[in-house]
């Protein structure tokens, strides 16, 4: 899924544009003004994630919400960068060449990883962090090994991306937003399925699972000083609470507020909701 030829039907195509600062051609959809938000999807996603929270915020604030490397849209320049300090390192980039002051950094899943990486390169001095559902532990017991092991195995096969888009069936993708503790709508499911289909996105996202390691920054927790205010849904089945909580504790200025009944993707199924409490966030 290339810009143009395959992104009809793309959400919030009118605020997208490309632009190539090497190593990557990425993908950015811009809108409002007054503060700027930066929005950071999670692994597997793409702006498309952002698709009813990005038009609510952009009522009041400048929202630029990108795609990251090799993933929705954006064109990755480098196999060698999609760990998380890579990432971060390029996203800052970004940040600084189109002269965005951030406010803000709001991070789903991964992202809230990688929000937080770019608050200690000072993204935000002036600032703060909000995470929603962030994935902020590691793999526990045997998955510590074996989950990274085989995205390594699978990153390294050039087939493995095409094998994994030809069994991305209806099903399995309804299957895969069951198991994040998530209710979406009809185009929320068309719109994984597009990407889970898509064998460049596929890959990338295997790359980012076999370079990712949270060690270094979760070592560093307590040393964060901006304010963090983590979001999370209590029926998240991918990112139990429980590690946000945990994270709170070590983290020298941080939040955490529980929505019941959502899950993992609180933000798309519930856009007005985080809206409002993202507005509280900063009002305050």
């Amino acid at each position: 899924m290339r810009w143009p030829q395959d992104a009809e039907g793309w959400p919030l195509r009118e605020h997208s544009r490309m632009q190539l600062l090497r190593p990557h051609r990425w993908h950015i959809q811009e809108a409002g003004e007054g503060k700027t938000l930066i929005l950071i999807h999670g692994a597997g996603g793409a702006t498309q994630s952002w698709r009813g929270l990005f038009p609510l915020l952009a009522q009041s604030y400048h929202v630029v919400s990108i795609d990251l490397p090799g993933q929705g849209l954006t064109q990755a320049g480098s196999r060698s960068r999609y760990g998380l300090d890579a990432m971060a390192e390029d996203v800052l980039a970004l940040i600084r060449d189109n002269g965005w002051t951030p406010r803000t950094l709001i991070g789903h899943s991964a992202g809230g990883a990688i929000a937080l990486r770019l608050a200690e390169l000072g993204a935000v001095p002036d600032g703060c962090v909000i995470g929603l559902n962030p994935a902020l532990s590691n793999f526990k017991g045997v998955a510590g090994w074996l989950f990274p092991m085989l995205a390594k195995v699978l990153a390294l096969n050039p087939f493995s991306a095409s094998l994994f888009t030809a069994a991305a069936s209806e099903s399995s993708v309804r299957n895969l937003i069951k198991g994040t503790g998530s209710k979406l709508d009809e185009e929320g499911i068309a719109l994984y399925r597009k990407l889970a289909t898509d064998r460049t996105h596929v890959d990338a996202t295997l790359a980012m699972m076999a370079q990712w390691s949270l060690d270094g920054l979760l070592s560093r927790l307590g040393e964060i000083a901006c304010p963090v205010h983590l979001i999370v849904g209590t029926n998240d089945l991918a990112v139990p609470p429980k590690t946000s909580r945990d994270a709170a504790r070590i983290l020298p200025n941080a939040t955490v507020v529980e929505l019941p009944g959502l899950g993992h993707l609180a933000h798309e199924e519930d856009p007005g909701q985080i809206a409002d409490l993202i507005h509280t966030i900063l009002q305050g």
